[in-house]
């Protein structure tokens, strides 16, 4: 059960990959918590909040498309060693100031957005990189969910620590952690053995591409409702993270402790969905799995939003980290089974776009309307939204497993014959 849970592990690159970005990765979440947590003992702003959410994703939202198609051009893994070292230079930069004493609100502003304008090149060729190492396609999906519960191990470690060493400590610790936690996975990729295909020189201008791309992604309703989806759970759900020290302080009447305890149960949650993908063996059936799990994402977050004692947002929250892996990380498996290598790169900007990129007009939104009506007002709006697009996304499935058969049939993960007796493809 074990070896099949992790059978992606058997290809030594992904192998190097998984242990270098597990370390590196519990060094961003503990930026991400201490980050949060200065901002907010600076301002005491909810609204703050939501601005530095927006500053360090919306690059995202603007530059992910013309990264996905430099992606496709260019060589994944020179593009991620950049990413990887201009992001310690972004850690580095913000221990300096805050040991310093000198760090301000704008100065945080100014390193997420280059942070957000790192990731917009980082993400799309993280996600089309995972072919290159994995050699085999059936352990795609499995590589995947792997990828997911790395994400999410560190997101149970990364706050835990993070709350420790901001009570005993301070932020600028936190940040130099991460720093140092660059090295592991700088160190993987420079150990891999890559068989790397120059792409041959096109005819087309990127401009064309990318028009492409978007032709592709709007014409092919598996990948527009299923980025649709995504996009609308990042707006109107994903916000809760960035009003969580707000809640920890305000709400539940706690310090960075609470903070960490919080943002440790929604991970774990996540971490079990996470198990629970690697442990599929095909990607039939991902289509109701993803209306299941932003259904509970969003009765999860309506749930948290009723809340005022700490123990029982801790029982509900791993529901909302749970939903939300999920939905992430189905949607991710899909876009990758049903594109083609020629279009990886886009489709996956686009991925990055939807999830990450309009996340920052969600958290623009939620500290605005939390300003006003309160962040569990806005949580709870936040979670019918989700529970309705859950519908709305189930209501369409029968139309998008017609255009999905073909390609499954093609690449032989559904065999006629199964089709014949009734099994559903999305």
């Amino acid at each position: 059960m074990a070896a099949h849970l992790t059978r992606a592990l058997r290809h030594r690159n992904y192998r190097l990959f998984f242990s270098g970005q597990t370390v590196s990765l519990v060094g961003t979440w503990i930026t991400r918590i201490a980050t949060s947590w200065l901002v907010y003992r600076l301002t005491h702003s909810v609204f703050l909040l939501g601005i530095v959410g927006f500053f360090g994703q919306i690059p995202t939202l603007l530059l992910a498309p013309f990264a996905g198609v430099l992606v496709d051009r260019w060589n994944r893994h020179r593009i991620l060693v950049m990413t990887q070292v201009l992001s310690m230079l972004q850690s580095v930069a913000l221990a300096v100031l805050t040991f310093a004493g000198i760090i301000t609100v704008v100065d945080i502003l100014l390193l997420q957005m280059v942070q957000g304008i790192i990731n917009a090149f980082d993400t799309p060729a993280r996600q089309a990189f995972v072919v290159e190492m994995v050699s085999d396609r059936a352990d795609l999906p499995n590589a995947i969910a792997l990828n997911s519960s790395m994400v999410n191990a560190s997101r149970i470690i990364g706050p835990s620590i993070g709350g420790a060493v901001i009570a005993a400590f301070g932020e600028a610790w936190c940040f130099t952690i991460d720093a140092i936690s660059y090295v592991a996975v700088l160190a993987s990729l420079l150990a891999m053995h890559l068989d790397w295909t120059p792409v041959k020189g096109r005819s087309t201008k990127m401009l064309e591409e990318l028009r492409s791309g978007f032709r592709y992604a709007g014409r092919f309703p598996p990948a527009r409702d299923a980025l649709l989806l995504i996009a609308l759970v990042a707006t109107m759900g994903m916000p809760y993270t960035v009003l969580m020290p707000a809640i920890a302080a305000n709400v539940l009447h706690g310090g960075p402790h609470t903070l960490g305890y919080l943002m440790t149960a929604s991970g774990c949650g996540a971490l079990a969905g996470a198990f629970y993908l690697a442990s599929r063996r095909t990607v039939l059936g991902l289509g109701r799995v993803m209306v299941m799990a932003t259904a509970a994402f969003g009765a999860g977050l309506v749930a948290f939003s009723l809340s005022r004692v700490l123990w029982l947002s801790l029982l509900v929250l791993p529901v909302v980290g749970g939903g939300m892996m999920v939905e992430m990380a189905s949607t991710n498996t899909i876009l990758q089974t049903i594109v083609g290598d020629e279009m990886r790169g886009r489709l996956m900007s686009f991925y990055a776009m939807a999830f990450l990129g309009t996340a920052p007009l969600g958290s623009l939104m939620a500290g605005f309307v939390a300003d006003r009506i309160g962040p569990m007002n806005t949580i709870a709006i936040g979670g019918v939204a989700c529970m309705i697009a859950a519908g709305i996304f189930g209501v369409r499935l029968p139309v998008l497993r017609a255009h999905v058969r073909p390609i499954y049939m093609e690449r032989g993960i559904l065999a006629a014959a199964e089709i014949e007796g009734g099994n559903k493809s999305l």
